[in-house]
């Protein structure tokens, strides 16, 4: 146990759960406050208790591909979990050649040892690519329950993002059964998907169901990472226009705007990396109240924003006592905030006054 000390608050830092295998999102399981569902990036899926005691789940995705940043990517629970058991995975799916990011639902049993039964895909991206980058892979549910996922752009298909006809840099709206929902902006375009465009790689989204507001982040190239507020049917840019250049140096483009691309309201340069994000609305940490938590890699640290009308202002941040790579960020229905390190050795950290 360390401390921390950021915006007047004395923080504890509390390892509860150590050996996790690149640990990539964790959920908190309703009927047992405090204990967590974790997946890993080779396929892992773990159930670790309040008090830290880790099990394994039995986890048999189909088609998953592993390799690289590809791999099991987010888990969700579905809005009425408690009467449906419905659990709900993002993953990489294909081979080497061909593979994109997939959506698979299931059931979580209402007893332990905890098993996932009716194990099923309902949604490939249209975006085969070849290699293992840049998948997104973050969801997030709306008021109306429907399912937005992040999608990245494949790193060597970036112009793709600008392309309606494909899931490329998009995010996508599905009803819960896997279907395109409805009133999608593009209902004719690459299946009635598409609710934004122009994205790199998205790996942080939140719904404030406060406010109506979606909020997400992606990855830029070399300067450039960026949070967007989403809106349906808006181009966010990528590749047209940036605030970072090629990792060779070479300039992606020449514009930070362009008419009819939405702004960034936030931009990290140099690069942070962002990797997920979570808004606190919980009286335990009351200086926090509203405010935006946002996890970094290469930046190694969590960012603590603060809302403003034009939308956020950089607070605070912190790294944890190893100064690791941070992957996932969660806050807890008792109002403590829950960190996954980025790593073969990753932890599940709490932050506790």
């Amino acid at each position: 146990m360390s401390m921390l000390l950021l915006l007047g608050l004395a923080l504890n830092e509390v390892v509860l759960a150590n050996d996790l295998n690149y640990p990539w999102d964790l959920t908190e399981l309703p009927e047992q406050p405090g204990s967590f569902l974790v997946t890993e990036r080779n396929g892992g899926f773990k159930h670790i208790s309040e008090l830290g005691f880790v099990d394994d789940i039995p986890l048999a995705l189909p088609e998953l591909f592993v390799s690289g940043q590809s791999g099991l990517f987010a888990v969700t629970l579905a809005p009425d979990f408690a009467e449906s058991r419905a659990i709900y995975f993002s993953y990489s799916c294909g081979t080497v050649k061909a593979n994109t990011t997939c959506v698979a639902r299931g059931e979580l049993s209402r007893t332990r040892p905890l098993r996932v039964t009716e194990l099923q895909q309902i949604f490939a991206a249209d975006a085969q690519r070849e290699g293992a980058a840049h998948y997104g892979g973050r969801m997030a549910w709306l008021a109306d329950n429907t399912l937005i996922l992040t999608l990245g752009d494949g790193f060597d298909w970036r112009e793709q993002a600008q392309v309606l006809s494909n899931h490329f840099g998009k995010t996508v709206r599905m009803n819960a059964d896997g279907s395109a929902a409805a009133d999608n902006p593009f209902p004719d375009k690459a299946g009635g998907y598409i609710f934004s465009y122009g994205h790199r790689n998205s790996q942080g989204i939140v719904y404030d169901a406060q406010t109506d507001t979606l909020w997400q982040h992606e990855h830029g190239p070399k300067g450039g990472d960026e949070i967007n507020r989403l809106q349906a049917g808006k181009n966010y840019g990528w590749p047209i226009v940036s605030y970072g250049i090629d990792y060779t140096g070479a300039m992606v483009t020449p514009y930070q705007q362009l008419p009819g691309v939405v702004e960034p309201v936030y931009q990290w340069t140099p690069s942070l990396a962002p990797s997920d994000m979570a808004l606190y609305q919980h009286s335990l940490l009351a200086q926090w109240q509203g405010h935006l938590l946002v996890t970094q890699l290469a930046g190694k640290r969590l960012q603590v924003f603060a809302p403003t009308p034009e939308g956020w202002r950089l607070a605070d941040e912190i790294e944890v006592a190893d100064g690791s790579r941070l992957r996932a960020v969660t806050v807890s229905a008792d109002g403590h905030v829950y960190v996954l390190t980025d790593s073969e050795s990753g932890q599940l950290i709490r932050l506790e006054p």
